[in-house]
Formats: structure tokens, sequence, C-alpha cells
């Protein structure tokens, strides 16, 4: 089935699934993808997940594939057609959760069922000893919309019986009851059953017969093997003769759903509720209000997310039944890479890593796996891992910032600050964000750890004396000052990196906290640093478990603290807001760029380098588009005081304050400059709502005034009421004409800018990944509105025609002209056009751009920082990649082809291996005779980008 499909992908292209776009609508689409270029497709999960998910993540069996994508036979229609294209898959697996679905989950509802007995206990990360003694060997189930008592006695809660089995419904849960204490529902009214079955003996006989098999059931707190086993084959018959027996007894049947009936309360009689009460505190879960898991949840969540559970994939038996369907894929030539999704959530993500590559790579195949992977500036992916490297964040990054120009970015902080009245750096804002998420969304993780912490502190004759609550406000100092996602401590050892991170973490607590006594920041880092030569076995085994916990709590911190929180409260230059971005660096140089190519180069050739995915914050030429504003800094200065007064009507003074405030204001008109439709403008009908919708969710990450907790309905009216106005009212009509010729203008340079960072990515070492629907123009922000279904029909007629007419331009000996795709900005055919010949020819040359050596290159002359460029090599052949940036300083409002002289006067040296000899540039086709250096007006005569390569 794999014949002709690369070893390793040298392109990708990702594709969301879900009921829109299902295995078989892929199929259809695979010869278009080949067209296109793509050597892999990249999927997102395939495994059977909660009804109607739009995304995949929620999971409920990793060993199934879903149904409501077509299935297996569907996944193998895919494949087949895939193979035949020679077009490899790369799936997105999911390692760190499952959904808590309890219907469609039966791994989880069987936990529910039988608590810590269930033979999938140990499958999810619950924590069967808890802080709080009421919860022990119980799962708390935080899926009430009010408190449990008022739900209760409202009849919410109503156990329904069917098939000789009982249940309990709230709304649209669906959870299974304990069989052994259904007991109690069928030994109500038990002295009314003799009369009753006067005339049926033997069904009294075979009833009481069934009670008792109930009642010597092991309990739920047994997990023995013996009692484990026995509980499962004695429910199985019980349920079996209860099914039998209701069936052939009629009057038997009316006696149970009568003691349903009153189990089930009346709404009005609180008394009545006590059955029901007494019966669902004998289950092996709780049921909480919703909010109740902000202090008290006893399993691991993935992030703040109560449905989705965390796995333990450190047991050996948990890694084995998990991955036996992705095992069969691989060697039935079915799948050929791997995305490992938030592989920080992991107890020990090494240990997984090395066991996950031994599981796959069987007979002879070296399968390709990266993993999801965030990096600080400062960070290096262990070569530890056994991966061929990250999603390709970092890559996102570095690129961007060859858009901005750094000696800008103070005057837009200056300009930011002003406008919005807030003084606060971006790394004070940091700590207070991730103090935030810690003290709320994620309070009852830390509240596990400090006692544990306490427990720790107790053994220790040094350590005893400090208190629970020191402990814990401490441990929540260290957390909020974390440099970065996590450390990687197991019982292999701790890194040096490890160290600097923690000892980094440990000094910013002390020094904000200089009244806190400091021996408990030396207690804390022996604790979440231990060292392997000090103490008994017993010791440092408990502390390398607390270190791992640690590590696991740190990283969800840091995700929803900065990237969920801070990058929506401060926001000077949005465009660097990005996952792994880091707003407070102020300068990223060319040779930080090219110094990081050549590390990728070096170290992991096939990691992933994207610009956009599923999770980024914006489109990858939106972002762009911002970027330009570090070009005209005086200019949006001056626009923003304008447009400032021109809205000022549609303000509104709420809670004392005006809304929307300066932050969310200022946030909005770069957001909206990132989507605007040049050629619509404000008659797209669909603008409104998407920046509606955006800034609605935008307020609500960042918790200033609002937020999904605990929603200001005045505040979220007021900026609905706000955005409105500017789209539809007469005294607004001054901003609308002001912001469109602003908006288009700084749209017709972030073009140029999205050609040239597509034609750099399309050269880069690394797989090029490409997000769906992106080979045309990426417009779009942050979830939903980036996973928006993609108008494939359309592309496949564009890339039909144009394969047409580039072929006959070939033919004909002629540079291929662009004019006519140049003449619809908005319909994003040019960078299709490019992204269609790079992807083809990445894909005819695997070698030179994955293997290639990589080459810096630096212009000479007036406008030589306006460039970047650099080249592949391999065994004689050479790729050099160009692109233009800064263009709107570079050429005002002229097009680039009739500038300066300072054009002529800039040449590129190019690498010996083109020197004197015929090369073209592949996306025109433009040829000439290389003389050593090419001259930027030559280089650009067409576009702001260029692929060379010998003729």
């Amino acid at each position: 089935m794999t014949t002709g499909i690369l070893s390793h992908p040298v392109s990708t292209y990702r594709l969301q699934l879900n009921d829109g776009l299902v295995f078989d609508a892929v199929t259809q689409l695979v010869p278009y993808f080949a067209s296109l270029g793509v050597t892999h497709l990249y999927l997102s999960p395939i495994w059977k997940a909660r009804p109607h998910s739009q995304h995949g993540y929620d999971i409920c069996d990793l060993a199934e594939i879903s149904p409501e994508l077509g299935g297996e036979e569907g996944y193998n229609r895919l494949c087949e057609a895939a193979a035949n294209h020679s077009i490899g898959l790369v799936l997105d697996y999911v390692a760190n959760h499952m959904c808590t679905d309890p219907l469609h989950n039966e791994a989880w509802r069987d936990v529910l069922r039988n608590g810590p007995s269930s033979p999938y206990a140990e499958y999810f990360d619950i924590d069967w000893q808890p802080v709080k003694n009421e919860l022990e060997n119980k799962v708390l189930l935080p899926i009430l919309g009010h408190q449990y008592g008022s739900v209760l006695e409202a009849g919410e809660l109503q156990v329904v019986h069917q098939c000789g089995e009982f249940h309990l419904r709230y709304w649209d849960n669906n959870l299974p009851l304990n069989p052994r204490q259904c007991r109690l529902i069928l030994r109500h009214r038990e002295a009314a059953l003799p009369e009753l079955l006067q005339d049926q003996p033997e069904v009294q006989q075979e009833y009481l017969s069934i009670l008792f098999q109930l009642d010597h059931l092991p309990t739920y707190t047994d997990t023995s093997l013996e009692a484990r086993n026995d509980r499962a084959r004695e429910l199985t018959i019980a349920s079996q003769r209860l099914f039998r027996l209701l069936t052939e007894s009629e009057a038997l049947r009316g006696h149970v759903d009568t003691n349903v009936k009153e189990f089930n309360g009346s709404p009005g009689d609180p008394a009545s509720f006590d059955l029901l009460h007494n019966l669902l505190e004998l289950q092996p879960y709780r049921l909480c209000y919703w909010r109740t898991a902000l202090h008290e949840i006893n399993y691991r969540r993935f992030f703040d997310i109560n449905e989705l559970a965390g796995l333990r994939m450190e047991s050996h038996q948990v890694f084995e039944s998990a991955h036996k369907k992705v095992v069969d894929l691989f060697s039935t030539g079915r799948a050929h890479g791997l995305r490992l999704d938030h592989i920080d959530g992991l107890y020990d993500p090494s240990g997984y890593l090395h066991e996950l590559r031994k599981t796959v790579d069987k007979d002879e195949r070296i399968s390709y796996i990266v993993v999801e992977k965030i990096l600080a500036s400062t960070e290096r992916l262990t070569s530890e891992w056994p991966v061929d490297g990250t999603t390709g964040y970092e890559y996102l990054n570095q690129l961007n910032r060859l858009f901005i120009r750094p000696e800008n970015l103070e005057s837009i902080r200056r300009i930011y600050h002003s406008f919005s009245r807030r003084s606060t750096n971006f790394e004070e804002i940091r700590y207070t964000s991730k103090q935030q998420i810690i003290s709320t969304s994620m309070v009852s993780e830390l509240n596990v750890l400090a006692h544990e912490l306490n427990r720790m502190s107790e053994q220790d004759r040094r350590y005893r004396d400090f208190t629970l609550d020191s402990l814990q406000e401490a441990l929540r100092e260290v957390v909020a000052c974390f440099p970065v996602y996590r450390t990687y401590i197991s019982a292999r050892g701790v890194a040096y990196s490890d160290r600097v991170a923690i000892d980094q973490a440990i000094r910013e607590a002390i020094r904000r906290n200089p009244a806190m006594e400091s021996s408990i920041f030396a207690f804390i880092r022996e604790c979440v640093c231990p060292d392997p030569s000090e103490g008994d076995e017993l010791n440092r085994g408990r502390r390398l478990r607390f270190a791992q916990k640690f590590q696991q709590y740190t990283s969800p911190v840091q995700a929803k603290g900065i990237e969920d929180t801070a990058f929506y409260r401060y926001c000077p230059l949005a465009s660097l807001n990005e996952v792994g971005g880091e707003p407070a660096v102020l300068g990223a140089p060319l040779d930080d760029f090219h110094a990081a190519n050549a590390y990728r180069q070096t170290r992991s050739p096939r990691s992933m380098i994207t610009t956009s995915t599923h999770d980024t914050k914006r489109g990858e030429d939106g972002r762009v588009r911002i970027s330009v504003l570090s070009e005209v800094p005086d200019e949006w200065r001056k626009q923003l005081r304008i447009w400032s007064r021109y809205v000022a009507p549609a303000r509104t003074r709420t809670g004392g304050q005006v809304a929307p405030d300066r932050n969310d204001e200022y946030l909005f008109y770069q957001s909206l400059l990132a989507i605007w439709p040049t050629s619509k403008g404000w008659e797209d009908e669909r603008l409104q709502d998407r920046i509606l919708e955006y800034m609605s969710k935008a307020v609500k990450e960042a918790k200033t005034h609002t937020s999904w907790i605990n929603p200001s309905n005045e505040y979220d009216e007021a900026l609905a009421h706000f955005i409105r106005s500017l789209f539809t009212e007469q005294h607004t009509s001054a901003f609308r004409e002001s912001f469109a010729a602003f908006a288009d203008r700084i749209a017709y340079f972030g073009s140029l800018n999205a050609l040239s960072q597509l034609t750099l990515k399309l050269g880069s070492p690394g797989v090029t990944d490409f997000y769906q629907g992106t080979e045309f123009w990426d417009l779009t922000l942050v979830d939903p509105d980036n996973r928006q279904r993609i108008d494939f029909d359309a592309r496949q007629r564009w890339l039909s025609r144009w394969q047409s007419e580039h072929q006959r331009s070939l033919d004909e000996n002629r540079a291929f002209s662009f004019a006519q795709i140049g003449a619809h900005p908005d319909s994003g055919e040019l960078k299709a056009a490019i992204t269609t010949i790079g992807l083809n020819f990445r894909r005819q040359n695997p070698d030179l751009l994955i293997d290639g050596a990589y080459l810096p290159l630096y212009a000479t002359g007036p406008i030589s920082d306006h460039l970047v460029a650099f080249g592949r090599l391999h065994k004689g052949r050479v790729l050099l990649a160009a692109g233009l940036r800064w263009t709107a300083g570079l050429l005002a409002d002229v097009p680039y082809t009739t500038a300066a002289e300072a054009w002529h006067e800039t040449v590129l040296p190019v690498p010996d291996d083109l020197a004197g000899k015929n090369i073209v540039n592949v996306l025109t086709n433009e040829r000439w005779m290389c003389a050593g250096s090419i001259p930027l007006r030559a280089l650009f005569g067409r576009l702001p980008c260029a692929l060379i390569t010998l003729a």
C-alpha cells in the first residue's frame, strides 16, 4: 500500500476532520493534494470521539476509528487513494487525556460504576485518597449547574431503569449506578412482595436470590484481583437474571418501577429525596456543582477542562492498551507518522517516547514522530527524546519576527501604553496572570501538591515547622515565576537545563517575596529538583514522584496564564502574541533566524516548520499584516487618536467605567486590520459577526472585566454594542471611512510580507506544514474562526485552471505572469500559485530540502536590510530562497518595480555553485546567466520573493 510514498514527509497538509470533512470527502480530495505537491496528509485525531465532535480531541476510545468519520472502512478507502497518489498519512495522536462522557467512553463509565475496583481504574489519573476524606475512593464529578442540594430537590436527578440495569439521568448526562447499591431500590418496600407475588412464589424466590447475590458482591473498594474478577462475573449473572425475571413478571416489574418513582422524589417535598440522596452517597462518584472543581477535583484534567481526564501512560498496561490500534495502522502501512498532542502533560515524556519508538519501529521501519512542544526562546528540544522534532511553533515565531522592525518596537510600546493608559510591563502581567490561574481554575491541583509537600515536610525535622498555608503560598510563587512550560526530571536524573529553570524560578520567587522565610524555598527546591544521592530510598522516591507531579502542573499554568490570559491583557503588537511567542523580547536580528535554521538543519532536519495551526492566535497572513504597524508607528499613533474620537459615541459607561476599556479597543483595531477584506470592506456580511465573536472571547480570556467562569453581562453587552455601532450607526461613518483607507494600505504591504514569509518557509530546513486552506490567504483569528469549513471545490477548480495556464506558459517558453491573479487581491490565488510551485519543487527535490546544507546569504547596498535570503546545497543541486521585508517604508505608495536607484545598487551575492551558470526563478520562470550576484531589481522584478535554482 505504501509504494511510492516517501519514507518521511517533505511537506504536510493539516486537515480538521469532523462531520463536514469525513474520510470519504478527504478521499475525493486526494488528487487535489497530490497536484498541490503535498507529500503527507496530516489528520486531526481519527479515533472514536464524543458524538458530533468538531475537533476529535474529546476521544472516547483509542482502539476504534471514528464511526462518524467513516470508520475503519472509510479510513481504508482514504489510505488506498492516498497510496495511489504516493501520499503518506501523519496522525494526530492524543496520549494525555480522554473524554469523560459517561455514555460513550466505556472505560470511564466502568470507573464510575465500579470505582477503584474497575479494571480501568488505573487508566485515568485519579487520586483515590485525596485531601478531602469524603472523596476517598470516589471520583468528584463537577457536572451540576447549581448546588447539589438544589439540583436534587428540583427533581433534576432521575433514576432510570432499563433492561435490569439502573442509571442516573441528569439532563444529557447518563451516569451508571453501582449495581451492588442498586439493591436499595430493589429492597425498597420489600414487605409488600409476599402479597404481591403470592401467585408467583418462584418469582419471589428468584428475586430474593438475586438480592442475596448482590448483598455478597465484593465492595467497589476491594481492589484485589480476585475480588475484581468475582465482582465482574457475579454482576453480569445478576443483571441477566434480573432482566429475565422482570421480563417474565409484570407484577414485579411494576413493583420495581414504583420503587424507582419513589426514589426520584417529588419537587416541593425535600424529604422525598432522602432515598435518592442516600443511594447517591454510596456511589463511587460524588456529584457536585461545576464550580466545586476549582478547589476539589481529584482527577487530573487537560488544562482546566473537566470533560477531559488525564491518562496514566506511565502504566505499561495503559500504554499497551492505548497503542494497539496505532501499532496495527503502522504495521499494515496505513499510517506513516505521528504528531503527539500535548507531550508536556505526561508524567514521564521521555520514558513514553522511548517506549513508543520501540513499539512502532519494527521490521526496519523508522517512523516519523513529532511532538507538540512549546519552546521558550532560550530552550532547545532535548536530544534525549527519540523524535524527529516539534510541530514548529518556534519556527513560526522566528520567521514572524523577520517582518517586525525591532528599532520601532519601543515606539509601538509607548503608543500602546499611552492609548491603553496602562503602564505595567509584560513580565508583571505574565506573573499576575499566572497567579490568577493558579488561584482560580487550577487551584485544586495546587492544593494537592501543597498537602503532599506538607506531609513531606513533617518527615524532616529541618522543615517540620513549615505550615500548610506557608508551603502552599511559597509553591504558588515558584509556579508563577517558572520561566518555561516544565522540566523533565525522572528516575534517569536531572538535566542541567532543568536545574537552571528551577533555580531561576526560586530566585525570582524569593525576590518577589522578601518577607517570606527563605528556607521554605530551599525545601521546595529539594522537592522539585531531588538529589538522588540524598536521603533514604523511601524519601527519594517520594520526592521524585512529587517532582514529576509538579512538572505536570507548571505546563498548563504556563499555557493558561500566558497564552490564554496575558496575551489578551497586553498587546502593543498583537502579532507577537502567538503560541510560544515572547512579547517582552525587543529584538530579533536576522542572524538569529539564520542560526535557528542552521541548527534545525543539523539537529532535527525533519522537524515541522509551520506558520498556522488549529491553535494559533491568528492566521499567518493576518499576523504579518499586524507586523506592518511596526514600520509605520507615527501613522499608527495618528490613526488611533483619530479613531478614538470618532468612536466615542459608541462607548458605554457601565459599572463606573467606560466599556470597552482602552486595552480591548486597541486589540479590536489590530484584530480588524488582520482580517480586513479589501474588496468588500464594511460590506462583507460575515465581518461583523466574526470580529464580535472574537472580541467576546478575547475579553473573557483576559479575565479583567468578564470571564468564562464569572461573566459580566453588562460588559459583554457594552462591547457588543460598541462593535455593532461601528458597523451600522451613522454617527460612526467617519470612523468607517478612515479605517478602510488605512486598512487597505496595511493589507497591501501585509500581502507582500505574506508572500515573502511563504517563500522563506518553502525553502527552510524542516518539513513544511500547511494548515487547511492556507494555500490561499489565511486572514483568520483564533478558534473557532480558524476552523471554518474550507471551500475545496473552489480550490480544485482554481488549481485545474491554473495548471493548464501555467503549463501552456512554460511550453511557450515565456515567463509566467501573475498579473491576472494579482488583479484580485482578496482571492489569494497569487499565494496559491507560489504554494503549488514551491510544494512541487520540494516533492521533486526531497534530499535538497531536507538534507541540504544551509547557507545564510547577505545582500550589500543601500537597502540590504530589506532582504532575507539563504541557500540550500546538496550534491551539486542548489536552491536560493529570498524575500523582501519592511516594504511599507521601502515602497511607499508606488509599485516596487518602479522604486529608486537603491534597487540597482543593492545586490545579492550568490553561492559559488550558481556563479557563472544559467539560473531560473521557479516562481516566475525568469531565466538569466548569473554573474556572481543578482541585483535586487532583477531578483524581485515580478514578485517580492524568489526561489532560484539551476536552469
